[in-house]
């Protein structure tokens, strides 16, 4: 079976270890060491939960000589964003009904 770039970027985004690399990512490129100092994981968890986000397409690594920065990449994260704003107007219509509901039950209540 076939996984679609969404179903990668949203398996990513479901381990909060993962979701806190990539904010530190997003103020600049890091090494891993950098990106580990604040877990209480070894370099090479780091380094596999590093993988995940760059076989998802959300992190790009360098080299420059030993040194490996990872480095944001959001593209990814655009077609999340878009998926999920699909559901912005559903949302908005079922809390505009529950308002109205409320608002029927308050007018009962006051007569």
């Amino acid at each position: 079976m076939q996984v679609d770039e969404l179903s990668r970027t949203f398996a990513a985004l479901a381990d909060p270890t993962r979701r806190a690399l990539l904010a530190q990512l997003a103020h600049g490129s890091a090494a891993v060491g950098e990106l580990a100092k604040p877990f209480d994981m070894s370099f090479a968890a780091v380094s596999k939960h590093l993988r995940v986000l760059e076989n998802a397409g959300l992190v790009s690594r360098g080299r420059d000589a030993q040194y490996r920065p990872a480095s944001l990449d959001a593209r990814p994260l655009r077609a999340a964003a878009a998926w999920i704003d699909d559901y912005q107007q559903f949302w908005s219509d079922s809390f505009d009904a529950l308002d109205d509901h409320l608002a029927t039950l308050t007018d009962k209540e006051k007569q």
